[in-house]
């Protein structure tokens, strides 16, 4: 059984520099080997992970960390909680520049934060486009971060065509699943949903067709039931993937199967 982390941040180990909150979450864990953490992973059947940025810093973190480690790829991205900063530093253009780096197979996280509001709407929106075109330019997908802010996510993706992508850490309506179904989008699932208590949460994630489901930890955040209370780890991603299979009435090794392909497929990962 082959498992495929979509989504962590595991660039951050024992790093002192990238985006903060990862790093000192990390620092709390006490670990300071990528390459402890990635053995682990592969321990629990976690075969392949994608290493996601979420500023310049952050990106260019990714890119070094996958580029000797054959099971690792990297996700170039500014969050949108950093979008202000990106845009009042000329981070940008140097961003760019990142898409060309070996193993490079996704753009983002990117998206838009109404939640916390940490950058302004207008902000957000604008360095969310230029992801968007940047990824149409080099024919890549994209890792969304969309969260209380769907009404104005949708005009934005649809003024674009061939915009290919995952919906990271999903936990929003069926109508913003189905939304996504429509559009081709692959939906994010992680320990999340082990600790997910609305009714209606649960049941979209039952209804998200297996052939848009993804897998992903967020590591190190949303640590899955039962390991609450420690930091989270791509081997987490076993813990996920039991948990959706027994929700979904759905085989561990059909379940896995058919999220490893789709992660392989999207993102081109062999």
């Amino acid at each position: 059984m082959e498992l495929f982390d979509t989504h962590c941040h595991i660039q951050s180990v024992g790093q002192t520099g990238g985006e903060r909150s990862t790093r000192e979450l990390w620092a709390k864990s006490g670990e300071t080997s990528v390459d402890a953490v990635v053995e682990r992973a592969e321990q629990a059947n976690v075969k392949q992970m994608i290493c996601v940025g979420c500023d310049l810093a952050d990106s260019q973190l990714a890119v070094d960390c996958v580029k000797n480690r054959e099971n690792l790829y990297a996700s170039i991205g500014i969050h949108p909680h950093e979008a202000e900063l990106a845009l009042q530093k000329g981070h940008l253009e140097p961003f760019a520049a990142l898409v060309d780096g070996h193993k490079v197979i996704a753009v983002g996280e990117t998206g838009l934060d109404f939640f916390y509001n940490h950058s302004p709407k207008e902000a957000q929106e604008q360095v969310l486009r230029f992801q968007i075109e940047l990824a149409l330019q080099h024919n890549l997908p994209l890792i969304f971060h969309v969260r209380e802010a769907f009404d104005d996510f949708w005009p934005i993706f649809d003024s674009y065509q061939g915009v290919r992508g995952v919906l990271h850490s999903f936990t929003d309506s069926q109508t913003n699943l189905d939304k996504a179904i429509e559009r081709g989008l692959y939906i994010g699932v992680n320990g999340i949903a082990t600790f997910a208590k609305k009714p209606e949460q649960v049941a979209v994630y039952r209804a998200i067709p297996l052939e848009n489901l993804l897998l992903e930890t967020d590591a190190p955040f949303l640590t899955p039931v039962p390991y609450r209370g420690s930091i989270c780890e791509p081997y987490h991603v076993e813990t996920t993937a039991n948990f959706l299979s027994d929700l979904r009435k759905e085989s561990r090794e059909a379940l896995a199967r058919a999220t490893t392909f789709n992660a392989k497929q999207l993102f081109n990962a062999t």
